[in-house]
């Protein structure tokens, strides 16, 4: 729960005061520190595990968040104990006017890490703007190396542009640049070991992603899921995986490399080695939710609060309220089906 003492806010989610470090606390005692944002449902991709079938209406302009009710969020949040945002979407970089956004959210103090998500497909135009704007730290979503195949999964045309971003995010110096792959068994499990073999040569760490079951319609089938366990097996093939410390809010993927590898190799694993138990992150959807799992439907319609003319003290137990009922964890685990409703385009990949 959100305790009173000399090192947090007070149990009504009250900011804490001057020299005071800030720090928000769930039921379970685990430290809140990290928001994810999802900026925009739309997206300039359709992927095939994310977007199945179009996935249904997209929001209207007036539907998503406004960029300021977003930073007054984000000012409470930081005032909380708030320490690291993540921008994501659908795509964020779709979205008119991300550019001063991100100026305006770099400006809040006490905020000390934006990073975004992004699939790459504008981010060789908008790689320059978005270092002078504030952002160091990148995840670009690719779940395939072959053109052909990226067009199947995407149905888009567009690996060349994403991995021209690429390319320029890396003369730009951005750092860490994590390239983000959803695995699919019998879709893009015959590339693994060419994603390893990135690492040795490119500074780049490479993130396989176990598939989830999100959405109404989703398309999670067993066949389709291959354990992490089962990718390392395969990696390993290639020479010893070294575990790489974890750093503070790391989030939740396991890090290895190989000898002498420029770049490193990481799991995330969340049906076959959930990290529940550490999460250390609240969720903002594009329509205005705040979500304490990703993996649950609870969610708490903050807009709508926002719209009605609420005061800070009002939005602030709010946030703290969802963050005190933040479940135990998720009920997923391999071999079970189920989703969680809700796109990930909407929920903020």
């Amino acid at each position: 729960m959100h305790k009173k003492n000399s090192k947090t806010g007070n149990a009504a989610g009250q900011p804490a005061g001057p020299g005071e470090s800030k720090q928000l606390t769930d039921m379970f005692s685990r430290s809140i520190s990290y928001l994810r944002i999802s900026l925009t449902d739309h997206c300039n991709l359709r992927c095939l595990y994310c977007t199945p079938q179009g996935d249904g209406a997209k929001l209207l302009s007036g539907e998503l968040l406004s960029f300021e009710e977003i930073l007054r969020l984000v000012r409470l949040a930081v005032s909380l104990g708030i320490k690291k945002v993540r921008l994501t979407g659908g795509e964020p970089l779709v979205r008119h006017g991300i550019l001063d956004f991100i100026r305006r959210l770099a400006q809040i103090e006490g905020l000390d890490d934006i990073r975004l998500t992004t699939n790459g497909v504008l981010l060789a135009d908008y790689a320059e703007d978005l270092y002078a704007a504030g952002i160091r730290k990148l995840n670009i979503s690719l779940d395939t190396m072959r053109p052909e195949r990226f067009k199947e999964i995407t149905g888009v045309d567009a690996f060349a542009k994403v991995w021209a971003g690429i390319q320029r995010a890396k003369e730009l110096g951005f750092s860490p640049i994590k390239l983000n792959v959803v695995a699919l068994r019998g879709v893009n499990d015959d590339e693994f070991l060419d994603f390893a073999r990135l690492s040795l040569t490119e500074a780049l760490q490479v993130r396989f992603i176990e598939f989830m079951p999100i959405g109404a319609a989703s398309i999670w089938d067993k066949k389709n899921y291959i354990s992490s366990k089962e990718i390392m097996a395969r990696l390993e093939t290639l020479g010893e995986l070294l575990p790489v410390e974890a750093r503070r809010m790391d989030g939740p993927a396991r890090v290895y490399r190989f000898a002498e590898a420029k770049g490193g190799i990481g799991f995330i694993s969340p049906i076959s080695h959930h990290f529940c138990e550490r999460c250390n992150r609240l969720r903002l959807t594009s329509e205005g939710k705040l979500r304490s799992c990703l993996l649950s439907d609870k969610e708490t319609d903050i807009k709508t609060i926002l719209r009605s003319g609420a005061s800070d003290e009002e939005v602030v137990k709010v946030i703290v309220d969802t963050i005190i009922n933040k479940p135990k964890g998720h009920n997923l685990s391999e071999g079970k089906g189920g989703s969680c409703h809700g796109s990930m385009s909407r929920i903020g990949g």
